[in-house]
């Protein structure tokens, strides 16, 4: 006798069965003549279903194919499990039928199946949700879940922008990539041939991007960016000219990045996180060294903001152990100002000042025409402000640090371009800290004072969060009625921000 999974049995001499059985759909019983597996209305269901995936009960991912592909972390074996499952009957539903559910055609479903783990998180997550695969069966985090509870989030409304200019801003730099073929009025653009004109155009975009994020803040941008981002993203699956690979999938790895940065800037982290693994992969992927490690860089960045600065040392520690011979002095520069910061932050300040040291030595080095386009953000004001932040850190543990603290970030904000708004503004606090930890109040108030104007110009949370932070600084001088006054704004402005 061969037995079903969910219990059945049925005799194997006649072609037909000599006793009825139970439709594994709905229960009910079938016809002595019906070889089919389902009863004639469920049969009648499915075809009215072909165009989307059936609802299923939870028991149908208990099947052991089903179970043993989720084990293995292989979304094309579960797209074979699901449709070989007994619950569509006797015969698995086509692959041309399920490929036209996933908008693939039944070729790129064969490969899906039958070829390597998918790594794409997003196609990851779309599909997950197109067959309505529990979160608990799932090895990675879906979209628009928490990554710790796996529970749905609901979305953060948009922060106010700054003015409605910086929209039109947006939404002319989105026009323009429309009409490059890059994004659609919809997420999905249909696939054509691309060349070396779109990877222009690609970058192109990217870098009005960057300047809006450097002026206004990632709040600001964070939802265009990331359409966009998700959308070149399936480029990745486009035809394109061979020798064109590795220069498409530097750009889609680069405009993930942006994506994961503005997300950070939003305060989105969980967001972020998303991006910046998938923009990791892809750059990996056609072994683009410097891409990688500054996207672990971005990544640091985020660990570093969230006070995990062990977690971020070890993933700059990372970035730079893989390097290897693709090294160039902008990359290894900005590796070890952030690594300096995070060993400053840990109380390891001999070790801070020698790593800042190795930057200064390398950033001398930097020929602009040798690094890569993307390295273009990096300049003095970004080494100067890790000087800073390694200078305040010592300075709260010996005040004697702190007049070099304040020294190194008027240094950096007067190096700052006037096109990088956020950065200065981000310094401008960390010299409100410094001039308090310097025994300087009056100053540090009209600094911040400075600030409290000038973060209301930036849509990034993580400006908002440095302002708060500044609280921790002005504690020996609370006794002031206007410092205690200041104190008083932050701790509103911190409570308006939850």
């Amino acid at each position: 006798m061969d037995t079903l999974d969910f219990g059945l049995s049925r005799p194997r001499l006649a072609r037909l069965p000599v006793t009825s059985a139970n439709c594994p759909r709905c229960g009910g019983r079938l016809a002595r003549d019906n070889d089919s597996g389902r009863c004639a209305p469920c049969q009648a269901a499915e075809r009215d279903r072909l165009s989307a995936p059936p609802e299923v009960p939870a028991s149908f991912w208990e099947h052991q194919p089903v179970r043993q592909a989720l084990a293995e972390r292989h979304l094309g074996q579960v797209i074979r499990a699901y449709r070989c499952h007994p619950y569509h009957g006797r015969h698995p539903l086509p692959q041309t039928v399920v490929a036209g559910w996933m908008g693939i055609t039944q070729a790129q479903l064969s490969r899906v199946e039958n070829g390597p783990p998918l790594v794409h998180l997003d196609r990851l997550a779309h599909w997950a949700r197109l067959f309505g695969i529990p979160g608990a069966y799932l090895w990675f985090t879906p979209i628009g879940r928490n990554h710790m509870t796996n529970v749905a989030v609901t979305p953060e409304p948009p922060p106010p922008g700054p003015d409605e200019g910086r929209r039109a801003l947006l939404a002319a730099i989105a026009a323009v990539a429309a009409g490059a073929g890059l994004i659609g009025s919809t997420d999905l653009v249909p696939p054509r041939r691309i060349g070396a004109a779109d990877v222009a155009r690609l970058n192109a975009v990217l870098t009005l991007y960057r300047s809006v994020d450097r002026e206004s803040g990632g709040g600001l941008l964070y939802r265009e960016v990331a359409r966009f981002a998700e959308s070149v993203y399936r480029m990745l699956d486009w035809t394109h000219p061979a020798g064109l690979t590795p220069r498409l999938v530097a750009a889609v790895a680069a405009a993930r990045q942006l994506a994961g940065w503005t997300a950070l800037d939003a305060g989105r982290h969980n967001d972020a996180q998303r991006h910046f693994v998938a923009a990791e992969r892809a750059a990996l992927t056609v072994g683009d060294a410097p891409l990688a490690a500054v996207i672990r860089y971005a990544q640091a960045k985020q660990l570093q903001h969230l006070r995990h600065n062990r977690d971020a040392l070890a993933t700059l520690q990372l970035a730079h152990a893989q390097l290897g011979s693709q090294a160039t002095p902008a990359v290894k520069a900005l590796l070890w100002g952030a690594e300096a910061a995070s060993a400053a932050a840990l109380g390891d300040h001999r070790t801070a000042v020698t790593t800042l040291g190795k930057a200064s030595d390398q950033f001398d080095r930097i020929s602009h025409e040798r690094e890569p386009d993307w390295m273009g953000f990096y300049d003095r004001g970004e080494l100067l402000a890790q000087y800073g932040r390694v200078y305040r850190d010592r300075a709260r543990q010996d005040s004697r640090y702190a007049p070099e603290a304040v020294r190194w970030v008027e240094a950096a904000i007067a190096s700052f371009g006037t096109a990088n708004v956020r950065s200065t503004v981000l310094n401008e606090v960390g010299l409100c800290s410094a001039l308090f930890l310097a025994d300087e109040p009056e100053r540090a108030l009209a600094v911040g004072a400075r600030v409290m104007e000038q973060a209301r110009g930036i849509s990034s949370r993580r400006v908002l969060d440095r302002v708060v932070n500044l609280r921790r600084d002005l504690v020996h001088h609370r006794e002031l009625p206007e410092v205690a006054a200041f104190e008083r704004v932050l701790t509103a402005r911190a409570a308006a921000a939850v």
